[in-house]
């Protein structure tokens, strides 16, 4: 089994000069977030969005990273962490390399974002109205790349304190953490393609 992705633009630059990779949330697919790139006005990067690789169970067409019916098991995690893992490092061969890279995510994504990019010298991780696995990453690195977080005060679906608790969780731990909130819900309002637009060009991108 392999991730498959949307490209924008297509076809691909012949001189990118970053990547921004973003993980939809559960029950969603690739088109949901791809549908942003336009309006992030990354000029010159290559943006990715990669399908969860398992089927959602109630959604037509939906994806998941993991199954959240059982939190205890989160059944498919392991899988999609070694996949997405795999598939991050397999751009290393192409002509931007994982430390000119930014991995978003937004709710589930987000949570695979922290769990996976945090062991990877990426650029840059940005993280849309998600979370830790809790209470903790796997075991957290000795170093980290910069973190923005964004959510919303009235998230209904991933609740406010699980970001505050991830934002402190990873500032303990060393991580620098840019840490936002909104009055909004559970999605992305056009304050936040700003922060992201900000957070990506303030970053030294090698």
């Amino acid at each position: 089994m392999s991730l498959s992705a949307i490209a924008y633009p297509s076809p691909p630059l012949p001189s990118p000069s970053g990547r921004f990779i973003a993980l939809h949330g559960w029950g969603s697919n690739a088109q949901d977030l791809a549908s942003l790139a336009p309006y992030l006005d990354l000029k010159g990067y290559q943006h990715f969005f990669p399908d969860a690789p398992l089927p959602h169970p109630q959604v037509p067409d939906g994806r998941m990273w993991y199954d959240l019916s059982d939190l205890s098991k989160r059944a498919g995690l392991e899988q999609s962490r070694q996949l997405l893992t795999e598939w991050l490092h397999s751009f290393n061969s192409n002509k931007v390399s994982l430390q000119q890279t930014f991995l978003a995510g937004f709710s589930q994504g987000g949570a695979m974002t922290l769990d996976v990019g945090c062991h990877l010298p990426v650029a840059g991780l940005i993280v849309l109205s998600g979370y830790l696995h809790s209470p903790a990453i796997r075991s957290l690195p000795k170093t980290f790349p910069p973190i923005l977080m964004v959510h919303g005060r009235q998230d209904t679906v991933v609740p406010l304190a699980a970001a505050q608790q991830a934002r402190d969780i990873l500032t303990q731990a060393g991580a620098k953490v840019n840490y936002h909130e909104f009055d909004m819900g559970h999605e992305i309002q056009p304050q936040v393609l700003t922060l992201i637009r900000d957070f990506i060009g303030q970053q030294p991108v090698l």
